[in-house]
């Protein structure tokens, strides 16, 4: 998809420099932006204006747009570092097994007011 919104083309959203743009919430997309270069942070913004059309986002895009433009510098760090509202893939297996697993448990019927009697399957 190649619209034109104003003098910049619309990237296709599998060219982002962000591949989970869409999924990131704002907080940590304001930490992501930082590591991007301004061309980079400049196709971000066309992506968002014709897709998106979040003010936050783009009010935050632009300001930091004006930041690079005026000198600053990308922060270290990668835009494709693991985001942490994303949880990490499972290390390993779970301990927990049939072989590992207690006795099945039946409360007593009687002796505590908490755990009333309860009816007693029959046949």
């Amino acid at each position: 998809m190649s619209d034109n919104t104003g003098s910049r083309a619309t990237p296709d959203h599998a060219d982002l420099p962000l591949p989970d743009y869409d999924h990131l919430p704002l907080g940590s997309l304001q930490h992501r932006v930082r590591t991007l270069a301004q061309a980079d942070l400049a196709q971000l913004l066309s992506y968002e204006e014709a897709h998106g059309q979040r003010l936050p986002v783009i009010e935050m895009m632009r300001a930091r747009l004006r930041e690079l433009e005026n000198g600053a510098e990308p922060s270290g760090g990668s835009p494709l570092a693991p985001a942490p509202e994303h949880a990490p893939p499972p290390t390993g297996g779970s301990p927990v097994s049939p072989e590992t697993t207690g006795p099945p448990m039946n409360p007593p019927s009687h002796g505590a007011p908490e755990n009333p009697a309860q009816p007693r399957p029959t046949g």
